[in-house]
């Protein structure tokens, strides 16, 4: 959350944790400050201060443009989830370029709060390798416990029979 909020705004993450900017004038000579009222405000001070008044508020506001409503975020979690089990490995395709589209979708999914196991993603990954592949799919599975088994050490295992 922190990075996504820096990257859209950087004085956005000062605002969440230090709460809103209240604009102040000086009392006089004294060293005191006191709050504007609102009709003294600046442009600036406008500026500066937050259209939302928590970082609660900030955060749920931030949450919904990212992510979308939630009947939107159901929606990409169930297109995810679709893509998932449809997923396959072509025949044509290298093993980094099949690990890099099942992470893309493994990640979005996660984004969206849906958590897959890693032991059923190593599975999936051994169960989608084309028919060329089967006998060292079969060599994984009975060399290694599929629940220990890291995707990082399938796909370089993969990778050195490619």
């Amino acid at each position: 959350m922190h990075d996504f909020i820096m990257a859209e705004n950087s004085e956005l993450w000062d605002v969440i944790c230090d709460g809103p900017y209240i604009p102040t004038k000086a009392i006089g000579d004294l060293p005191l400050t006191m709050p504007k009222t609102r009709r003294k405000y600046t442009d600036t001070d406008k500026k500066i201060i937050s259209a939302y008044e928590t970082a609660k508020e900030i955060c749920e506001a931030l949450q919904t443009a990212h992510e979308g409503t939630t009947h939107v975020k159901q929606s990409k979690i169930d297109m995810l989830t679709t893509e998932y089990e449809l997923f396959r490995m072509n025949d044509d395709e290298s093993i980094q370029y099949m690990h890099t589209r099942f992470t893309s979708i493994i990640n979005e999914l996660h984004s969206l709060g849906e958590i897959i196991p890693r032991n059923k993603l190593v599975r999936k990954i051994l169960s989608i390798l084309p028919s060329s592949w089967e006998s060292k799919g079969n060599a994984i599975t009975e060399a290694n416990d599929l629940h220990e088994l890291t995707i990082d050490e399938l796909v370089g295992n993969l990778k050195t029979y490619e």
